[in-house]
């Protein structure tokens, strides 16, 4: 069973990794707008976490995750660093 989750309750939910190291915060999505489905999540970095202040940011200073490493939603989105 799918379960269906509206964009506007994941921004602002917390983006940690499966290691338990904070990324920052889901601010929107990057997706394919032929097949809709979604390549990368956009997140705003945390400035304390030593995991996302050694990531590449594009020209706006938000991190891009592959959608690939998403492993759960729920009170936060759970990414796995070895995928992303």
């Amino acid at each position: 069973m799918v379960k269906f989750i509206i964009g506007r309750q994941l921004v602002g939910k917390k983006v940690i990794t499966t290691d338990g190291f904070d990324l920052g915060e889901f601010v929107d999505v990057d997706f394919s707008p032929v097949t809709g489905k979604i390549n990368t999540l956009v997140i705003e970095p945390d400035p304390d976490s030593p995991v996302a202040s050694k990531m590449d940011t594009d020209e706006d200073g938000k991190i891009k995750v592959a959608y690939a490493s998403v492993h759960a939603v729920n009170d936060y989105i759970m990414v796995d660093r070895r995928e992303m």
